[in-house]
Parts: structure tokens; C-alpha cells; sequence
């Protein structure tokens, strides 16, 4: 049995902010604003999963993943599924995910150079306490005034097909190759399972669970870790002191107490449940 507290790594991003979240120091002023905190594993190439804070003051790119196949086709080790647990929202907050109509590959590489593809993607408003499954394929972009955790597979792999003319580079022809350019449809979650776990992921690449406080002992299958990310609270697993705004890596066996009105997730790989 293991718990290990993860370091984090502070990644500035033009469309990041200078006011983060609790638990997390802001830049100075004179700094580059930071868009995303992650958190590293031991083994940061070898992980699984990585999880990651993002901070937005502005819209990221309008973006897509590949999945598996086609990432190792490409000489990746792994595509990018991925899920944001929205913590906070500005009231005009929106995530685009898919398309408002389905589109050609010839439709999409066309809208995407002549920037109409951003008035082509399904806006969804967004608030505190909301949930999101995007995964490979899916064009998608986060907006501004939002604060969410992202679990995601452990790729760093993303093709922008629109970035609003910022002087970033496009991956226009391996975007639009690995791109399902149809509307989104959310995928089934089991949702409440017990009193105290709900499920919000059940694969095919990850399962996210949230949990509140209490006391519990999760067993991790032998070379499976598991990701602890409390919102909210603090405690201990496996005798380690954690609080909301760290993130842990659990191996084997592990007890865990959290206080009273604490919020857990926890991520782990794999297609069903433990």
C-alpha cells in the first residue's frame, strides 16, 4: 500500500488568469497568466491518467484528440479521452462540444480556416456542479470564466483546428483525419451506485467516481493506481494528510478518512468499477 502526494506543475496559457482557486497562490501580475495546473506522477510518461486544474479567462481552442489507434498510428503511446467537473462558472460560461449539424471532413477543414467553425459548435451554458465526457473524436473547446478538474488519459496531444487568431499553430490535416464532426450525444454513466458513491465514468478509458466524507478502504488491483483529487475537505489515506486543491496517488490497499462535507473524485483506468 502507497499514497503519494503529487507535485504540481504550473503551465501558463494565453487565455489563463491571474486569480486561480483556493489553495492555489496566483501569479504576480507582471507573470504570465497560468491556464492549468498538473499534477505529475512519479513515472509522468508511464501514468495512465493525468489529472489537471484549468483556469480560463478567455476561449481555448477549438480543438480535437485522437483516439488510441490513431494516436499510435502516429507514433503516441496513447489518444486522449477526457472529463471536466466544472467548480466554478461566470453566468455567460459555455463549453463547445460537437457540432450543431454533421459536417464533411472537406466542410470542416474549410469553416475551420475561414474561422466560421465557432459559430458551427454546440455552446452549452455551464455552472457550478456540472459534468462533461468528451472524448476522442470530439471537437470541443472550454470558454471563458471557468474553473474545472480535468481527468484525462495521459496524453498531451491536442490538434487545434481554430485558435480566434491567436499566433499559434494549427493542425489542420491531422485534426480534421481524427475528427467526428457530428453532434454530441453525452455518454450513459451509472450515476448512483450507494449512498456514498456515485459514478460518473464507467469507461472505456477511465473511471471517475465521486465520494463524500467519511471513512472507506479502497482496494486497488496489483499495478492499477488510483488518483484521490478531494474539491473540498481534508484527511488522511494511508496516513498521508491531504487537503482539497492536492491530489494523491494510491496503490493497493488504501484506508481513507475524510472530514465531514468533504468532496472526492477518484480516477483510476479501466472499463469497470472496483
Amino acid at each position: 500500500m502507497t499514497a503519494t502526494l503529487l507535485t504540481t506543475r504550473r503551465v501558463e496559457k494565453p487565455w489563463g488568469r491571474h486569480k486561480l482557486w483556493p489553495g492555489f497562490p496566483d501569479p504576480a501580475a507582471a507573470d504570465a497568466p497560468i491556464g492549468e495546473v498538473w499534477f505529475e506522477a512519479p513515472d509522468p510518461e508511464g501514468a495512465d491518467l493525468l489529472i489537471k486544474y484549468l483556469f480560463t479567462s478567455e476561449k481555448l481552442s477549438v480543438q480535437v484528440h485522437p483516439d488510441d489507434a490513431q494516436a499510435q498510428a502516429r507514433g503516441l503511446p496513447r489518444g486522449k479521452d477526457e472529463c471536466w467537473v466544472v467548480l466554478a462558472a461566470e453566468p455567460e460560461s459555455t463549453i463547445a462540444l460537437g457540432t450543431l449539424e454533421p459536417m464533411s471532413k472537406e466542410e470542416l477543414r474549410q469553416s475551420a480556416l475561414d474561422g466560421s467553425i465557432e459559430h458551427k459548435l454546440d455552446w452549452k451554458p455551464v455552472k457550478a456542479g456540472d459534468f462533461y465526457y468528451s472524448a476522442s473524436g470530439t471537437i470541443h473547446a472550454i470558454g471563458a470564466g471557468i474553473t474545472v478538474i480535468e481527468t484525462q488519459q495521459n496524453s498531451d496531444t491536442t490538434y487545434r483546428l481554430y485558435d480566434y487568431g491567436r499566433p499559434r499553430e494549427l493542425h489542420l490535416d491531422d485534426g480534421v483525419d481524427v475528427s467526428n464532426a457530428v453532434p454530441y450525444v453525452a455518454p450513459g454513466a451509472p450515476g448512483r451506485v450507494a449512498d456514498d458513491r456515485i459514478l460518473l465514468v464507467e469507461g472505456p478509458k477511465f473511471v471517475l467516481e465521486r465520494w463524500p466524507g467519511g471513512t472507506r478502504s479502497v482496494e486497488l488491483p496489483a499495478g492499477v493506481s488510483g488518483w484521490l483529487i478531494p474539491v473540498t475537505g481534508d484527511g488522511t489515506a494511508g496516513g498521508v494528510a491531504w487537503q482539497a486543491g492536492e491530489c494523491l496517488m494510491l496503490e493497493g490497499t488504501t484506508e481513507i478518512v475524510a472530514s465531514a462535507g468533504s468532496d472526492l473524485l477518484f480516477a483510476y483506468p479501466g472499463d469497470r468499477r472496483i
